[in-house]
């Protein structure tokens, strides 16, 4: 990886292409961080699955610095579910990891087949931002 100072904008060179930041920002601390956490469920789970989200796991995950949102989304023809986590930058998505996670997997262990494939990424384009400011107003 390279990085170059053009002015106003440093551009950062990775593998799979540029990525322009204006002046000044930090790279190595995206302003959002993904976590996005595979799971295939044991068959008739999804409501028990559900529930402990909404009643365990989120609330755990909004005591968590640098947790911004979670979405998670269900593929009934693979009883699989797909977790969404936005964090506000990778050290805080790391810190869940290692010190929080083993917990949710605990409180999901009942319902849950094999273990979870978790991918991380940093955010390039986002529209939450603007649409939480919008519905705040």
């Amino acid at each position: 990886m390279l990085l170059v100072d053009q002015g106003c904008l440093q551009v950062f060179e990775t593998e799979s292409g540029t990525l322009n930041f204006p002046f000044g920002q930090d790279t190595r601390e995206r302003f959002m961080f993904v976590r996005k956490v595979t799971t295939l469920l044991k068959p008739n789970s999804i409501s028990k699955f559900s529930l402990l989200m909404e009643n365990e796991v989120i609330p755990l995950l909004k005591r968590q610095n640098g947790f911004q949102d979670e979405l998670t989304f269900f593929a009934p023809s693979e009883d699989a579910v797909t977790s969404i986590s936005l964090w506000d930058k990778a050290s805080s998505a790391e810190a869940y990891s290692q010190e929080t996670y083993s917990v949710v997997l605990k409180e999901l262990s009942a319902i849950i087949e094999g273990t979870p494939k978790v991918d991380t990424y940093e955010v390039v384009n986002c529209t939450f931002q603007r649409i939480a400011a919008a519905r705040a107003a």
